[in-house]
């Protein structure tokens, strides 16, 4: 257990915060030109799918704002 503060979480979170808008702003920016002219199922589950893919690495990251490890 950490008993002493770290900048780790706090970077983390701002870390985390600066990649989701970067993700969310080139999906939003280039998404709708490549998938606009798809039926709206395949736009949804494309939608569903890329905004649920975010979360694969962040238990590694929170593992590492809490530990300094990457496992």
């Amino acid at each position: 257990m950490r008993k002493e503060p770290t900048a780790r979480i706090p970077l983390g979170i701002l870390g985390l915060l600066i990649a989701l808008t970067i993700y969310g702003v080139v999906l939003a920016r280039y998404l709708p030109d490549l998938i606009g002219d798809w039926p709206t199922l395949a736009q949804t589950l494309i939608y569903i799918v890329l905004g649920v893919i975010w979360l694969l690495p962040l238990r590694r990251f929170l593992i590492w704002m809490e530990t300094g490890k990457w496992g």
